[in-house]
């Protein structure tokens, strides 16, 4: 039977929402920052005002970058101040930002900014898996990520109205303000989880190692493909959706609620799989995911070419299901990955997180600048991606049937 471990200093719920506070700094320093990219379009780079997405993109790359080795030095130094540090990182790279007066100067910020939110991305797992285990692990991080999820619903709304009130770079200040509330609160109330007797020395060896071991297993590596594709799906629909809003549907004033009411629906993914993994096997259920989104986005594809446009109604119903199937594939696609390095899982799941991160910014960068404004760069991406997801997990099945039984 699983129990407890130990028990954190203050409360379970105060526990709780520092470590949501925590991971909302990812969705906050994305989703806040899509009703600003036309306004930074427009003083930074008009000639050129395709190139605002990849301010998102950016942001993702360093944190894909930070997340080899936020896992790695925690273990050594312990947790808070690796997260401290990179809080210091984050903040630093957002006043960069605020006073910049050039668009390279804001997107190499942006990279600054994801090393330094890595910290609580990973960290914050480290910390709750430091003071529970088995089913009350679970049941806290269900907790935490039932809380995430309320904020992409929320974080276009709020970031629109710092916008109209103090401009785009208010944004920036917002970020800063937000990360020293939590920086403060973590470190004044949350006691040092990782005890010295129990810290390993950081060893970038391990850490080649485990790549190495990682990407000569198949379904491993099949896996982290698959996982970066359906990421690349995701970065690239958050890298377009706001000027295909504002140059296709004129919905710009509308844009934070459209998008955060659709981000609220989608959040009912995670509970959909949790029914039906069980019953369909993770493999089989992200198959299902990417043939449906290959169909949907296929239709959508072939309605806009037929008739030179496609309803914001279907275009609505075929972003929601991009979310949806991200909701029912990444995280499938993540225990895949994991099953077979239970050896090696923190180094793992480092591994993972950082090099489909990574390869799926990279992906979806040069995509975001192919905006004609129609939708169909956005939605052939996505058909071309899923197609090659899904031919990769038919490959997957064939692989899984030639290995040994275990």
């Amino acid at each position: 039977m699983s129990q407890r471990v130990s028990q954190p200093a203050i409360g379970r719920a105060e526990f709780i929402a520092l470590m949501a506070m925590m991971f909302a700094t990812i969705a906050f320093s994305i989703d806040a920052m899509l009703p600003a990219l036309p306004n930074i379009a427009q003083e930074l780079t008009p000639d050129d005002p395709t190139r605002a997405p990849l301010i998102m993109t950016a942001f993702v790359l360093g944190m894909g970058l930070g997340t080899f080795f936020t896992g790695p030095l925690s273990d050594a130094y312990g947790r808070k101040v690796v997260m401290v540090c990179g809080a210091a990182i984050y903040i630093i790279a957002s006043a960069i930002a605020w006073a910049s007066s050039t668009f390279e100067i804001v997107i190499a910020a942006r990279i600054l900014q994801g090393l330094g939110a890595a910290g609580p991305r990973v960290v914050s797992i480290a910390v709750i898996r430091d003071l529970f285990s088995g089913r009350e692990m679970a049941k806290i991080v269900s907790i935490v990520m039932m809380i995430f999820t309320l904020v992409p619903g929320i974080a276009p709304t709020l970031g629109y109205v710092i916008i109209t009130t103090q401009g785009w770079r208010g944004i920036f200040a917002a970020f800063i303000i937000f990360s020293l509330i939590t920086v403060i609160w973590m470190t004044f109330r949350l006691p040092e989880t990782l005890a010295p007797e129990n810290r390993r020395p950081m060893r970038v060896g391990l850490l080649f190692s485990a790549v190495r071991e990682m990407f000569t297993h198949p379904i491993v590596r099949l896996s982290i493909f698959v996982q970066t594709l359906c990421m690349s799906m995701l970065f690239t629909v958050l890298m377009l959706i706001q000027p295909v809003y504002e140059q296709v549907y004129d919905k710009q004033d509308s844009f934070h609620f459209w998008f955060g009411g659709i981000a609220l629906i989608s959040a009912l993914a995670s509970l959909l799989n949790a029914l039906l993994v069980v019953r369909f096997g993770m493999r089989r259920l992200i198959t299902i995911a990417l043939a449906l989104q290959i169909i949907l986005s296929l239709g959508v594809l072939l309605k806009h070419e037929s008739i030179g446009f496609s309803s914001f109604a279907l275009f609505a119903f075929w972003q929601a299901y991009v979310f949806f199937q991200a909701g029912l594939t990444i995280g499938n696609l993540n225990a895949i990955a994991m099953e077979p390095m239970g050896h090696i899982a923190g180094m793992a799941a480092s591994v993972i997180g950082a090099v489909s991160t990574v390869l799926a910014a990279a992906i979806a960068s040069p995509i975001g600048l192919l905006f004609d404004g129609t939708i169909r760069p956005l939605v052939g991406a996505i058909l071309i991606m899923a197609f090659l997801a899904y031919l990769l997990m038919r490959h997957m099945g064939r692989v899984e049937a030639r290995l040994p039984a275990e």
